[in-house]
């Protein structure tokens, strides 16, 4: 097995864990995870609740899971904003290469990318009040000039190929050219991106979350377990623990996917490994 391959392989396996868990959850977990069990609170790894409870007596591994399906989701809704919008901003950029709808793409993508997503989640909670759709809101616009620089540098290059010269010739207008030539040949770039996106996109919610701005009580977040944890790590270590690891071995897998495709997609790399 190749190094991109064992690396597409392990973080397949370490997605999948944290991906199946959240599936799981929607038809069963181990305890409510909205009730309260005062008289077991800050309980320690044990046969009933293996990866022990918390201040309120809630089961972190129940939480845990349900908090798998809250991060998962927005992280996949706003890498699909992000690529609903960015990519036929950047097909259209390419297109029109040096005229005035370029210029004000590139620009616009350039304004968003001087606020952060936690800066703009802050504008907008501050307008529309904190909540998991307006994270998803403040990553998804985060996304949109990633994948609409990305789109245009990589059709940049196959305006000038001669199949896109050939069907230039034969009348196809630039947004049909885009759609069936173009498109296909970046879309492996645009795959592997919307994995690196999406690990991305878990860290952005976990951080949002755990500053307040994102799922509000009483959705499970990883990144609000953590901030609950804070004030309790010197005793109850394992309330910290294992939703950070969550965090961590989520995120490692996804980019070692991401990783495993880019070797895998690549023809220069398939080539220099033949």
């Amino acid at each position: 097995m190749t190094g991109g391959n064992r690396n597409l392989w392990i973080g397949a396996v370490l997605t999948a864990i944290f991906a199946g868990a959240a599936v799981i959850s929607f038809l069963w977990v181990p305890y409510d995870v909205t009730a309260l069990d005062i008289a077991n609170k800050i309980k320690s790894p044990s046969l009933a609740h293996p990866l022990g409870t918390d201040h309120f007596g809630r089961d972190i591994l129940s939480m845990i899971m349900v908090g798998a399906r809250t991060s998962i989701a927005v992280a996949l809704v706003a890498v699909g904003i992000g690529m609903g919008i960015g990519v036929p901003l950047g097909l259209a950029a390419a297109a029109k290469k040096g005229s005035l709808l370029d210029e004000l793409i590139m620009r616009g993508n350039d304004l968003v990318f001087a606020f952060p997503s936690l800066l703009i989640a802050i504008m907008i909670t501050a307008v529309f009040g904190a909540s998991a759709l307006n994270a998803i809101i403040a990553i998804g616009v985060f996304n949109i000039p990633v994948f609409a620089r990305l789109t245009r540098s990589g059709a940049l290059s196959l305006w000038t190929r001669d199949y896109v010269m050939a069907a230039r010739v034969s009348g196809k207008g630039a947004a049909r050219i885009s759609m069936e030539h173009i498109l296909p040949n970046v879309l492996n770039l645009l795959i592997v991106q919307g994995t690196i996106q999406f690990s991305l996109g878990i860290l952005a919610e976990a951080g949002l979350s755990y500053v307040g701005l994102g799922a509000q009580p009483p959705i499970p977040s990883w990144g609000r377990m953590l901030a609950d944890s804070q004030t309790m790590i010197s005793f109850a270590p394992h309330m910290a623990l294992f939703p950070g690891l969550a965090i961590l071995l989520t995120v490692l897998g996804l980019n070692l996917m991401g990783d495993g495709l880019r070797d895998l997609l690549d023809p220069k790399l398939r080539r220099a490994r033949a």
